[in-house]
């Protein structure tokens, strides 16, 4: 193995996939790249408490778009390798297989819950969307437990 993408959001069930990624990439010396995939746009409501009037805004990565992949470089030191990460933008699954084949990888890594239930169950799972689309092998690594007030 010599590359490997390890997906991460910020939840405490990315944390866990990345935390695996990193040792599989420590024990096989290969190079992992964590990435993150921002939304391309924003939802707000027009108004507080509105009924279905929202607008769609286009989103500009920020900061807190690159919290989690900088939480991953202080975590790879401690594994002993060097992570190299990036930022994408768009749909999550979609830029996250379309990106371990630009690299070529040989491992995706994705932790098996990120939304929480609600949200996953409206937008569809990640995980399960990169599993169907990927040409490459995928790891879905399952949360061992994931406090409620993170998930909803």
């Amino acid at each position: 193995m010599n590359r490997i993408v390890i997906a991460t959001d910020g939840s405490p069930a990315a944390h866990e996939a990345v935390e695996y990624g990193l040792e599989l990439a420590a024990e096989h010396g290969a190079e992992p790249i964590v990435v993150h995939v921002a939304p391309a746009r924003e939802v707000l409501p027009v108004a507080p408490f509105s009924m279905g009037g929202v607008v769609s805004v286009p989103h500009e990565p920020d900061e807190h778009d690159r919290a989690s992949l900088d939480e991953t470089v202080e975590l790879a030191a401690r594994y002993g390798v060097e992570a190299r990460t990036e930022l994408l933008v768009g749909d999550a699954a979609h830029e996250i297989v379309a990106y371990a084949e630009y690299v070529d990888a040989d491992l995706i890594v994705v932790g098996s819950r990120g939304h929480g239930t609600i949200a996953g169950a409206l937008l569809g799972s990640v995980s399960a969307r990169v599993l169907h689309e990927a040409k490459r092998p995928v790891l879905v690594v399952r949360a061992a437990t994931v406090p409620a007030e993170a998930v909803a």
